[in-house]
């Protein structure tokens, strides 16, 4: 008995691989074969910076309210130990926004600190 191919689901799996790639430079939009690798590195890249743009928004928040506390005359660590110390439950996210968009409320949070 010959061996028989599904030749409508290869074609289909094909299809939405280089349907993804579309955009890409050259080969690596319509050679099966390079645009498979594209495509596979591509997820590999979306995975391992969804966790980098985590520690990359920390690290924003952090120097925004690092820049605004100096304006008031404190660093960012002695303004994270006493908003500790205080109990202010604000996380950095939320300062940092603060900080950028509404400094009269931010200056009231660094007064209830000192």
């Amino acid at each position: 008995m010959p061996r028989s191919t599904n030749a409508v689901a290869s074609r289909a799996r094909r299809k939405k691989i280089l349907n993804a790639t579309k955009g890409n430079f050259l080969a690596r939009s319509n050679v099966w074969t390079v645009a498979k690798g594209t495509y596979e590195k591509g997820l590999t890249y979306a995975y391992r910076d969804r966790k980098t743009k985590k520690r990359v928004f920390r690290s924003l928040w952090i120097q925004r309210i690092n820049a605004a506390c100096r304006q008031h005359g404190l660093t960012y660590s002695e303004f994270m130990g006493k908003a500790a110390a205080a109990r202010i439950g604000l996380n950095r996210k939320a300062l940092a926004d603060l900080a950028m968009n509404n400094p009269q409320a931010f200056e009231a949070v660094v007064k209830a600190v000192k």
